[in-house]
């Protein structure tokens, strides 16, 4: 199982962060260690200051292949869920200044926090709303209709270099509104007004 991730991917989001705009998705990639599950909580790991949380659509993949036409690629996946890809800032800054990888800040243990799936029918992929609180509070309203590469053009560019299996998650980019957690606070995440995770910070 992978858990492939596509950053920046809403204009909004690579503004707040001084990043530019891709003209390609921009693809991760996190170990399958990485995954919170049943509303585990959060441990914020001892090597980062700044815990960040970036919430977003995740796709589960339904179907083995690679090079993935447009006309078929719907069909590769069957249900969603709500994800939020944890990210130790100031370790990703580290990075980005020494031109290194970014995995030591991405794709650490217990990184891609995962809620229960839904499945698809009733619900309009092009028009998902979907949100973020902390402590109750809405910090990331987004909506798919705004993804820079919808779903589908993601399934298709890295089918090109990952074949692709049936359990494989996609992590489809947060719009704006990330920003650090501490211990104690509560992260919720829904999707269509349907709470779906809701996670402590230890």
């Amino acid at each position: 199982m992978k858990i492939i991730c596509i950053g920046r991917n809403y204009v909004d989001h690579a503004k707040e962060l001084d990043n530019p705009v891709p003209k390609k998705p921009l693809v991760f990639m996190k170990p399958s260690t990485a995954l919170l599950i049943n509303n585990d909580p959060m441990y914020i790991p001892d090597f980062t200051d700044d815990l960040h949380y970036e919430g977003e659509i995740v796709l589960h993949i339904c179907k083995n292949g690679r090079h993935v036409q447009p006309d078929f690629a719907a069909g590769y996946y069957d249900k969603i869920a709500y994800g939020i890809d944890f990210t130790a800032r100031d370790v990703q800054k580290q990075c980005k200044e020494k031109g290194h990888p970014w995995e030591i800040a991405k794709a650490f243990d217990k990184s891609a926090a995962l809620s229960k799936f839904i499945p698809l029918e009733g619900l309009n992929t092009k028009n998902l709303k979907f949100q973020t609180k902390l402590n109750g509070e809405v910090v990331q309203d987004g909506n798919t209709k705004d993804l820079i590469f919808d779903f589908e053009y993601i399934i298709c560019y890295v089918s090109q270099y990952f074949k692709l299996h049936v359990g494989d998650l996609i992590y489809t980019g947060t719009p704006a509104g990330v920003g650090p957690v501490k211990i104690g606070d509560t992260l919720e995440g829904s999707i269509e007004g349907k709470e779906l995770l809701s996670c402590l910070i230890k």
